[in-house]
């Protein structure tokens, strides 16, 4: 079969009779006669029924929070080479609460293609429609039909300025509109209209989708913008944020033989996020492979600031860890945040200022007067300086050199505080 080269060969996981069905197998079906390469192929999914299909296609796939999959689709849109292509699965609650993402995406045209699940309701949580349904539409939460006109997302995409838009109903073989704009060089969206087999036909009894589509003023036609060019960055300064991003040499030879996690963790507003960028652009300066996440609550400037950092000695695939290998803690506010994950170590070590209370751990732990003697802005630095004089991961000249050659300088005295980890050490 046709879709064999993209989906595996287990049922697709929705109800009888559902036109998610339809829309996956018209989707695979597509990329076939485009003779596209699974693995030339992203597919971004969001929260919602359709979401479920990820692991199913033999493509990369990338998932989402609910609203988010065409605001990730843009970022792989502008940075992948040339000849992978970027496909969006969205639905229509997706679609209204993602609906800036949406518009903003084809504004600028960005190279996608983006396939609405339009089963005109919220089918994953009851049924509750959306923005998107249609006048009259009768849904559980709304058993006489709903009032109010819903967006018809086609044209209002093609109003932004994308270079395709349509819409298509969710019967039979439709995979020659999905192939079509699967093929455009810019933004296209193709929207299924189809019914939930668990809330819309049993509320909708006797009515088609032609019936639908009639009644609401949806029509079938292929809206296009001619001559649009798909977005592309010309040069760095179109983007006037990457000027300040400075290359990484290697300077540096690292001690590192193995991949390593290290959590930091403090408050917010006292530098944790950048010292823990630092540190990753030193352990690059130094040979090796680093990534560093971030995490602080929405109370920006109040609570916890934490930092999740990877090294290793060959490239890193996968930014995540089972249990950390050491934890640096300058304030009660990183442990409380670390503390589970930090009881769960049976080895490594843990470094923590000698004003937070000792957590309980399996690991090394040990102690220094960190805030006192850095302060509170400069105690994540410090404290990581600390870090590598013990454990000589990579030279710790080479934090203190990326530090003095950082915004940061002019905030703390980094030869002081450089000067006074290599004394402890010794």
């Amino acid at each position: 079969m046709m879709t064999d080269r993209f989906l595996d060969s287990s049922p697709l996981p929705f109800c009888g009779g559902c036109g998610h069905t339809l829309v996956v197998r018209n989707t695979a079906r597509a990329m076939a006669k485009l003779d596209l390469a699974p693995l030339d192929v992203v597919l971004v999914t969001d929260i919602g029924c359709h979401g479920i299909i990820d692991g199913h296609f033999k493509t990369h796939t990338v998932h989402g929070l609910h609203g988010r999959s065409v605001a990730l689709a843009a970022g792989l849109a502008v940075s992948l080479p040339k000849g992978k292509k970027v496909v969006v699965y969205i639905g229509d609650g997706g679609v209204v609460i993602g609906l800036q993402h949406l518009i903003e995406a084809a504004h600028r045209n960005f190279d996608m293609t983006v396939i609405v699940f339009n089963n005109m309701l919220y089918g994953m949580t009851g049924g509750q429609p959306s923005g998107v349904t249609p006048s009259g539409y009768r849904t559980p939460t709304c058993p006489d039909g709903v009032r109010e006109r819903g967006y018809d997302i086609c044209r209002r995409v093609h109003t932004a300025g994308a270079a395709s838009a349509r819409r298509v109903l969710g019967r039979g073989d439709f995979s020659d509109a999905i192939a079509e704009a699967l093929a455009v060089q810019g933004f296209a969206l193709v929207e299924v209209l189809e019914q939930c087999t668990s809330y819309g036909t049993k509320h909708n009894p006797g009515r088609s989708l032609e019936d639908v589509a009639r009644d609401a003023g949806l029509g079938f036609e292929h809206l296009q913008n001619d001559g649009v060019r798909p977005f592309v960055f010309e040069s760095r300064s179109d983007c006037p944020s990457l000027l300040d991003v400075k290359p990484i040499v290697t300077r540096y030879a690292a001690r590192l033989d193995h991949r390593i996690s290290v959590l930091l963790g403090g408050s917010a507003g006292e530098g944790i996020q950048v010292a823990a960028d630092l540190f990753a652009r030193s352990a690059i300066a130094s040979g090796l492979s680093a990534t560093c996440k971030g995490s602080y609550p929405v109370t920006v400037g109040v609570g916890y600031s934490a930092a999740e950092i990877i090294l290793s000695p060959e490239p890193i695939t996968h930014a995540g860890y089972i249990s950390p290998d050491a934890a640096v803690i300058t304030s009660a506010d990183g442990l409380s945040h670390f503390r589970s994950a930090i009881a769960g170590m049976r080895s490594g070590s843990v470094l923590v200022d000698e004003s937070v209370p000792r957590p309980e751990t399996g690991a090394a732990l040990n102690a220094a007067d960190i805030r006192g003697f850095a302060g509170a802005r400069g105690s994540a630095i410090y404290a990581l300086l600390l870090f590598l004089q013990q454990h000589r991961y990579f030279p710790v000249e080479a934090l203190r050199d990326e530090v003095a050659d950082s915004k940061l300088a002019g905030k703390i005295d980094i030869d002081r505080l450089y000067a006074a980890a290599a004394g402890r050490s010794a």
